[in-house]
């Protein structure tokens, strides 16, 4: 069960907040991608090189690491034909938003 001060952050940011079904593989593929990138690129780094001493500055750094990662590199994964992750989203996100419409 979702928490009340969970789903009052959401109506108050105005956030749609959905689930994907864990039987689609598509959808489980890309977020389990982006997981492993995350790990991968940031979390193995960052521990090697920082002692936090909060939460609060690991997620200064973690949110420093998602702003470069979704604006500055270009991505060779699937439909980003080396744009960035953000710039694919945008162009893309009428697809997911039909797409999604399927599993409702």
């Amino acid at each position: 069960m979702e928490s009340h001060a969970f789903q009052v952050y959401l109506t108050i940011e105005e956030i749609e907040h959905t689930k994907t079904k864990t039987p689609y593989p598509p959808i489980n593929r890309i977020v389990e991608r982006v997981h492993k990138t995350m790990k991968q690129e940031f979390y193995a780094v960052s521990f090697k090189k920082n002692i936090y001493e909060s939460v609060e500055e690991l997620h200064r750094d973690v949110d420093e690491w998602l702003k470069y990662y979704n604006n500055e590199p270009p991505h060779s994964g699937k439909y980003c034909y080396g744009k960035m992750p953000k710039q694919t989203f945008i162009d893309l996100k009428h697809i997911a938003f039909e797409k999604s419409k399927k599993f409702v």
